[in-house]
């Protein structure tokens, strides 16, 4: 044995030696935060876990709009599972979303953490799969029916309550209440809450940890769970009661579908299809509007142009009474003619994207427009949030707060940038969001409803702050004094 020793050691330093020197040139490749042996950048990471957003987009500064980390520093391995690829630059994003769309799918690591709770609904599948709801959902989102329903939607949720229960019934005709003047808790939306964080947490794991959770039922597992059961039978009483009384809501639409082999959709792919559509426009519009009213707040000179619009066009459409301009919510064409607002909310979600980044990967090896080669087996990872704060991108003022740049120098007309993909808030190319015209009806609605009855201002000593999730919610809400207005104008 004692023979074995010297033998033994000095294979241990041979392998550290080899390591070494292969790290030694993988950093060196590395263009971004510092990697550390077999942790990597994660360090860092976890260090900036609260202003991660900004983290990155100090480092997409430093490195000129992309650059490229691991945080699983072993052989094999630290190119493809733990090897990323972050980027703002609008060219490759434009690759990625559209040009070399097939090349960048949500990936198998994403499908399977998401599975239990979204299935093969739209926004967890790719392929074939993914395609087949993204026409169905195209057409429906384009008819005018559509568009009512919204609207009814929207219209009672303003004068009643709002955006997750304004969800729920566009998507399947079910008001959950869960802003009743009463407050009552909701089963379906607690555990749906439950649910999504549970099914969050399989991002920051491991794919073994949770598996090992799930077979055991332990941990945020079992809280998965259990919290599927009460959605699951939530939503099978919506199907049931719509198979008996259709309506206009989406789920109606989808079970008049049929598959490639002429039946019906089964009960459990359809409670996946409305949930994925429950939980792409639950948060995105109201986390658009928390930071939109914020941002009013600290610029009243655009509160101002704002409600001068408002007046301007209700004045038009409804009269000099000023009662009857909040009596009802906006009408279509109402909606149409706030081309201000529309910038102002544009331009909150430049600054403040309501889904600040995603996540794509990588199949075949590939070479991005700035001439990064990226992997097969890696993830690429986009800032939507970056994207809005690079001053190469969007000139010296791009952390101003500043809705003129999206209207017209007559500034009568809403204006696109000619490089659409420096704004992909909405996303871009063939999964561009099909609820984007309906969105802003309903921030357009509900924020003319605030505005024109109140003046907001901020609760001294309240701090807003991010909250680091996959949405960007604001971690301690946003608290405001509401003024009523006694006059919209002079």
């Amino acid at each position: 044995m004692e023979a074995l020793n010297p033998i033994l050691t000095g294979y241990a330093v041979a392998a550290l030696s080899l390591y070494a020197l292969w790290f030694y040139f993988l950093s060196r490749r590395l263009t971004g935060p510092k990697v550390f042996p077999i942790v990597g950048s994660l360090p860092f990471l976890i260090a900036n876990r609260n202003r991660v957003h900004d983290w990155i987009a100090d480092n997409l500064r430093a490195t000129g709009g992309t650059y490229q980390t691991s945080t699983m520093v072993i052989p094999f391995v630290a190119k493809t599972q733990g090897f990323y690829t972050v980027t703002c630059h609008p060219k490759n994003v434009e690759h990625i979303l559209k040009t070399r769309f097939d090349n960048y799918p949500k990936g198998p690591m994403w499908r399977a953490a998401f599975h239990d709770l979204l299935g093969q609904g739209i926004f967890n599948s790719d392929g074939d799969t993914w395609l087949m709801q993204r026409k169905t959902a195209a057409l429906e989102f384009t008819t005018r029916t559509l568009r009512q329903a919204m609207a009814r939607w929207v219209n009672g949720t303003i004068k009643n309550r709002l955006t997750f229960d304004n969800i729920c019934g566009l998507t399947f005709g079910k008001d959950p209440e869960t802003l009743s003047p009463d407050l009552p808790e909701n089963p379906f939306s607690v555990a749906f809450d439950t649910a999504t964080e549970a099914t969050l947490k399989r991002l920051l794991y491991t794919g073994f940890l949770w598996r090992i959770q799930k077979a055991m039922g332990i941990g945020s597992e079992d809280k998965l769970k259990k919290s599927l059961e009460i959605v699951e039978t939530y939503m099978n009483d919506a199907i049931d009661a719509r198979k008996n009384s259709p309506s206009d809501d989406l789920l109606s639409r989808f079970l008049k579908k049929r598959d490639v082999n002429g039946n019906v959709l089964p009960t459990d792919v359809l409670q996946r299809i409305a949930l994925n559509f429950v939980l792409a426009g639950r948060d995105t519009s109201s986390v658009a509007l928390s930071w939109f009213f914020w941002l009013v707040m600290n610029n009243p000179e655009v509160e101002k142009k704002i409600i001068v619009e408002l007046s301007t066009v209700l004045k038009e459409t409804r009269g000099n009474d000023q009662g009857k301009w909040t009596e009802e919510p906006l009408e279509f064409d109402e909606a149409d003619r706030l081309v201000y607002l529309k910038a102002a909310l544009t331009e909150t979600l430049r600054l403040y994207p309501s889904v600040p980044q995603d996540f794509k990967y990588v199949i075949d090896d590939d070479v991005l427009p700035d001439g990064t080669f990226v992997p097969r087996g890696s993830t690429v990872t986009y800032s939507i949030y970056s994207i809005g704060r690079m001053k190469t991108i969007w000139g010296q003022d791009c952390l101003e707060f500043r809705p003129e740049r999206w209207l017209t120098a007559e500034g009568d007309r809403f204006e696109t940038p000619k490089e659409s993909f420096k704004f992909v808030a909405f996303n871009a190319g063939p999964r561009t969001c099909l609820g984007k015209d309906l969105a802003y009806l309903q921030m357009k609605s509900v924020a003319s409803a605030v505005l024109l009855r109140y003046r907001l201002s901020p609760v001294p000593g309240h701090r807003v702050v991010q909250k680091m999730s996959l949405t960007l919610f604001m971690k301690n809400g946003l608290h405001v004094y509401l003024q009523p207005r006694c006059e919209v104008i002079a």
